[in-house]
């Protein structure tokens, strides 16, 4: 934790993480019968696809799939549905009302207990907080529902940016913006093929935030921790050495 002067923070899973059950419910409710226990798995099985190795995410055409964000965040949701038991022929309009839903109120809504007041204090020790993420361009709006935009000094959300995580660009905008080194800046998110090798590119060190353990066993050379909060508190303890 050492000489680290900017947290990167990924924002789905990492800082609000995905509702599984509400997805559960959704789907339910549109006569697929699908479980929260069954989309942990399968989302895990989605991002481990995202690597390219042979297999790939399954991806359909639905109506809104080129608005910013859509197309990654399809293949990812798609996916994990299919997976948990939705035909093919029928996840196109599954997605597009999911994909309504998800404009309402974001999929990715469950905040961290103390994530708020973890930051404001690695904050007021001098270390910058901005969020680096793929996504649809509506990050800000989800925060400040959440009522968690005040504790970030960035947020750099592709869907606005026009470059996404692997590509090292997004990670410079941050850099630039708040005037740090890449060896001085420390990079938290959940996916390997975007989170991981996007921070190795911009010369960022990076960890994994693996809660449902989807990369037990994988990438042993990637540091995993436990979560954003207890990242903060070990950085201020190394600063100054309190918790």
């Amino acid at each position: 934790m050492k000489g680290v002067d900017l947290l990167m923070l990924d924002a789905g899973n990492t800082v609000i993480f995905l509702d599984h059950a509400r997805m559960a419910r959704f789907a339910n409710a549109l006569g697929f019968s699908v479980n929260a226990e069954t989309l942990i798995r399968t989302e895990g099985e989605a991002k481990t696809l995202l690597e390219g190795n042979g297999e790939s995410p399954i991806e359909v055409e639905w109506a809104s799939r080129t608005r910013p964000g859509a197309r990654g965040w399809g293949q990812v949701i798609g996916t994990a549905l299919h997976r948990a038991g939705v035909p093919c022929d029928r996840l196109a309009a599954l997605l597009e009302k999911l994909w309504e839903d998800h404009v309402r109120w974001n999929l990715y809504s469950l905040v961290p207990t103390g994530l708020g007041e973890a930051l404001d204090r690695v904050r007021a020790a001098g270390v910058k907080v901005a969020i680096i993420s793929n996504s649809e361009g509506m990050l800000a709006r989800i925060f400040e529902q959440l009522e968690i935009l005040s504790h970030f000094d960035l947020v750099v959300d592709s869907g606005l940016f026009g470059v996404e995580k692997p590509d090292a660009r997004i990670f410079h905008v941050a850099l630039d913006k708040l005037g740090v080194r890449a060896e001085h800046a420390l990079h938290l998110g959940d996916t390997y093929a975007t989170d991981v090798l996007g921070a190795r590119a911009a010369g960022v060190r990076t960890a994994l935030i693996d809660p449902h353990g989807h990369y037990t066993g994988r990438f042993v050379d990637v540091a995993r921790v436990a979560g954003v909060v207890e990242v903060a508190r070990a950085m201020l303890a190394s600063r100054h050495g309190i918790v």
